[in-house]
């Protein structure tokens, strides 16, 4: 568009983004869907997530387990609260002007250089001597950095919301020169795992303490709920970059096109168990729940996080179980099985958990349900370790998540249905 296009009117003499004060966002605005910027915003986390699924899966590959669970639990912890505590602000104060704009710029850096620092931290890990968290920590601060320029504009632009962002500026300024600390004083390696347990707690508990002292932000239910779910769809895209990347080798010929079987079993098991959790997660209506459950959006957050890692976790376990039918891998089938059953248990477990406790309702149907789910995963666990092929397993494995998706589609959505309805009767 020309400047001559447009010479008069409200807006006439100004930027398209030009500065609009931060004075929060309605709650109920309808139609509030993410914008483009939150969307490119989750980009830069596919990286983040990606680096930690494939450093987890080659260190498993390796044959250390342990370093492996112990350096992916805590990236995914990391990676989780950076991007929940974005998101949650946007919700409630995103203006979309330059400024706004250009702070979530210097965000997006954060990111990616926390996201080089990833193998580094995973290496150290293996290692034992240290950890190793130097390039993390700038990018968290340099994240950290413009979430405190962010509480600034709603703290000074808005008097309703003053006690609540100089309040979220303390303590993030206080938990950052913790992490300083940590990541570049020359501490033994168990001082550094307990500082950091301290800080991932004093990470958790943060909206709490900032809210409690100076009250709610106007985040809005259906807003949060659809970015999480965005959010579990990129990381649920780590499935399918692990189903590729399992695949490279095992195709046949120069041309690719001569597949074994142990390929075909791969991309199905792979496709299949990713869209079985995809259709599991969206078969809450966790927006309508959020609207008349406020009070439960901590829950609802940070309950995300072991969810979130269950899934990448599926991501790096379809990756491992490509090397190991690559024979790149020094473990036996068995535990490359079990390295996918967990994670995949884990996620639905998770998904059950936040539907019961967010409705604050328990159903026996979904007790089966999950009871089944489970028995399919330990189905292919037993069948690794009495000899059967790791590629039939897989294919059992991918099943698990349909046992829901099935339940749900016969029967559990009439439950789910009273469920919401006697949320709605609560209410009035």
């Amino acid at each position: 568009m020309s400047g001559s296009e447009v010479t008069s009117g409200p807006g006439a003499g100004k930027a398209a983004h030009s500065r609009i004060p931060m004075t929060g966002r309605d709650p109920e605005e309808p139609g509030r869907v993410s914008s483009p910027l939150e969307l490119l915003f989750d980009l830069t986390f596919v990286v983040a997530v990606g680096t930690a699924a494939s450093q987890f899966a080659e260190m498993l590959a390796e044959d250390h387990p342990a370093q492996a669970v112990v350096a992916f639990v805590l990236a995914m912890f990391a990676i989780s609260v950076a991007w929940i505590s974005f998101s949650w602000f946007a919700s409630a104060f995103a203006t979309d002007d330059w400024l706004y704009r250009a702070l979530t710029m210097v965000q997006m850096i954060g990111v990616v250089i926390f996201s080089l620092g990833l193998p580094a931290m995973f290496h150290s890990v293996q290692e034992g001597h240290h950890l190793e968290l130097r390039a993390m920590v700038i990018g968290y601060v340099v994240m950290r950095i413009a979430m405190v320029l962010h509480w600034w504009r709603a703290a000074t632009e808005s008097p309703s919301f003053h006690k609540v962002g100089t309040a979220n500026i303390r303590w993030t300024v206080i938990v950052q020169a913790g992490w300083i600390a940590v990541g570049f004083a020359d501490l033994p390696i168990a001082a550094v795992f307990a500082a950091f347990a301290v800080l991932g707690v004093l990470e958790l508990v943060l909206p709490v303490i900032t809210q409690g002292e100076a009250g709610a932000t106007p985040w809005h239910p259906h807003h949060v709920a659809e970015r999480y779910g965005l959010f579990a769809i990129i990381t649920l895209g780590e499935g399918v970059v692990g189903t590729v990347a399992s695949s490279g080798e095992l195709l046949g010929g120069a041309d690719g096109t001569q597949w074994s079987g142990n390929a075909v079993a791969i991309v199905v098991a792979g496709v299949g168990l990713t869209f079985g959790m995809w259709w599991v997660y969206f078969a809450t209506p966790f927006g309508d729940i959020l609207a008349r459950r406020r009070g439960r959006g901590y829950l609802f957050g940070y309950g995300h996080i072991p969810l979130f890692l269950g899934i990448a976790g599926a991501g790096a376990g379809l990756h491992l179980a490509g090397l190991q039918l690559e024979q790149h891998s020094e473990l036996a089938d068995t535990t490359v099985v079990l390295s996918l059953a967990l994670p995949v248990g884990l996620y639905l477990v998770m998904v059950y958990l936040l539907h019961t406790l967010l409705l604050s309702a328990a159903d026996s149907f979904h007790l089966l349900l999950i009871s089944l789910t489970l028995a399919v995963l330990l189905a292919a666990v037993l069948l690794s370790v009495a000899g059967v092929a790791i590629a039939v397993c897989l294919l059992v494995l991918m099943l698990a998540p349909f046992v829901t998706v099935i339940g749900y589609e016969t029967v559990g959505h009439r439950h789910q249905q009273g469920m919401l309805d006697d949320l709605r009767a609560q209410r009035h």
